[in-house]
């Protein structure tokens, strides 16, 4: 891959890295950090959500997993064309706007992160 070729990764809007801050103030049980540069949820080592570019994506369970891909406006988190992850979905803009839908999908998220072996510090 050139130098031309690189993608190129958008800082996430201000006003949803400060809606991330209020919701994750919400979930103590999520420890906040950076991860490659875009605020993140972690628990036991284990990312559960965060944001990249404008998306707000989770990590979930399988069966956690579908409901959120049938979603309207839900979707495979990709980020980059062709890079899909497994286990991750982009919420909707109208969850992401509802603080009861978003805690409940950010609870998932993070009850399946937890579930997970944890990663060392």
């Amino acid at each position: 891959m050139t130098a031309s070729e690189k993608p190129t990764f958008r800082k996430s809007p201000p006003e949803l890295i400060a809606r991330f801050a209020d919701v994750a103030g919400r979930h103590p049980e999520g420890r906040q950090r950076k991860m490659f540069g875009y605020p993140a949820l972690f628990v036991r080592g284990n990312y559960a959500a965060g944001l990249y570019e404008d998306h707000w994506v989770v990590r979930l369970a399988p069966d956690d997993l579908e409901l959120a891909l049938s979603l309207p406006g839900g979707s495979p988190f990709s980020p980059m064309p062709g890079r899909g992850m497994k286990g991750w979905a982009s919420l909707p803009d109208d969850v992401v706007a509802d603080d009861a839908r978003l805690d409940a999908w950010i609870d998932r998220a993070l009850d399946f992160a937890a579930s997970l072996p944890p990663k060392g510090a």
